[in-house]
């Protein structure tokens, strides 16, 4: 039979797992050519018209202040411009009697919310309001940021994130953190708010203050900052079985079984010590005349070779990767033998 032998489609199993990897970088570590962690100050200018580049920002790309603050607005806080727990849209309702009553109130927008329980956001929108934005790349947090790990210091306050999306210390919130896009948002100096029993804080009407443009350049601009977090990717771990009949794979590629037994020396065999003499012959058996030729022993039906290492071959017979057993497994000569490999990729 052929060495080889080809896997068949139930023989291959491909499992997807989470996998995560903590970073932490501290000052000039966050701009570094292996980190790029840009940092910038968003503000709502509305004095005077827009002229490109006239308030420049970050640390890596040059990104203009107020395109930075409508940028943040319109992708996570659109639905939360009047009501910190969601600006109402009237939308009418098509009763089943044919009438239309209304209006409903709904949000509006998508803003990447991180759960489905209720979600209170807030942006400063007055005149010179200013915010912070902290951007990972892709490359360092994967799919997504681990919820419940990032975490930023300014040397004074540390803020973490309560895995549900809200940058908190103690009892007060400070921003957001989006975690599929790598975005650490600073939109206020601190609130109070209440844990509603859910895990998640509520804040009530007038609790919120813009925040203070210091604060924020702390973060933005300090030499002291601190970003800690955990990246998420995908693993796809491949599983193949492979299936040794009890007919199968039943002759040793041990190099030990050929050699060359020459009169007058002692071998070990069946762990008894034997002489051969002049013209010896034992149990009928002549002794090999040559390299190639097989001791006695590894011909019968009574032998049995044991797998060490087993190959995955492509369909040209290239050799791709190798498996090693913890210790040699003897083929069963009356049931199949499974052996398990995982291929982590």
């Amino acid at each position: 039979m052929s060495v080889y032998k080809p896997f068949i489609t139930s023989d291959v199993i491909v499992s997807p797992f989470k996998v995560n990897k903590s970073f932490t970088f501290k000052g000039n570590e966050l701009t570094g050519s292996n980190v790029e962690i840009d940092r910038y100050i968003g503000r709502n200018i509305t004095s005077s018209l827009w002229v490109s580049g006239s308030y420049p920002t970050g640390h890596i790309t040059t990104q203009d202040e107020i395109l930075v603050y409508r940028s943040i607005k319109e992708l996570y806080y659109s639905n939360y411009l009047t009501n910190p727990s969601g600006s109402p849209a009237g939308t009418a309702s098509f009763n089943t009697d044919g009438t239309i009553t209304g209006p409903a109130y709904t949000t509006n927008y998508y803003n990447y919310l991180s759960t489905t329980l209720p979600t209170y956001r807030y942006i400063p929108t007055e005149s010179n309001a200013a915010i912070g934005v902290i951007s990972i790349p892709s490359n360092l947090f994967g799919e997504y940021l681990n919820p419940g790990t990032v975490s930023i210091s300014n040397g004074n306050i540390t803020i973490t994130d309560d895995g549900l999306g809200n940058m908190i210390s103690g009892s007060l919130k400070f921003g957001d953190v989006i975690y599929e896009h790598g975005i650490i948002t600073i939109t206020s100096t601190g609130v109070t708010g209440v844990d509603d029993g859910y895990g998640y804080i509520t804040y009530g009407s007038g609790l919120y203050g813009g925040a203070t443009f210091n604060f924020i350049n702390g973060f933005i601009n300090g030499n002291n900052v601190t970003c800690s977090f955990q990246s998420t990717t995908t693993i796809y771990e491949t599983q193949y079985k492979c299936t040794i009949r009890q007919n199968e794979f039943n002759f040793s590629q041990n190099p030990t079984i050929l050699g060359l037994l020459d009169q007058g020396y002692d071998i070990d065999y069946y762990n008894e010590v034997l002489t051969y003499e002049d013209d010896a012959i034992y149990d009928g058996y002549d002794s090999p005349t040559s390299t190639t030729d097989i001791y006695p022993w590894a011909t019968g039906s009574y032998f049995t070779p044991y797998i060490t290492t087993v190959g995955l071959y492509n369909n040209n017979k290239e050799l791709l990767a190798v498996a090693k057993l913890a210790q040699p497994l003897p083929i069963s000569s009356v049931t199949d033998t499974n052996i398990i490999i995982n291929l982590d990729l």
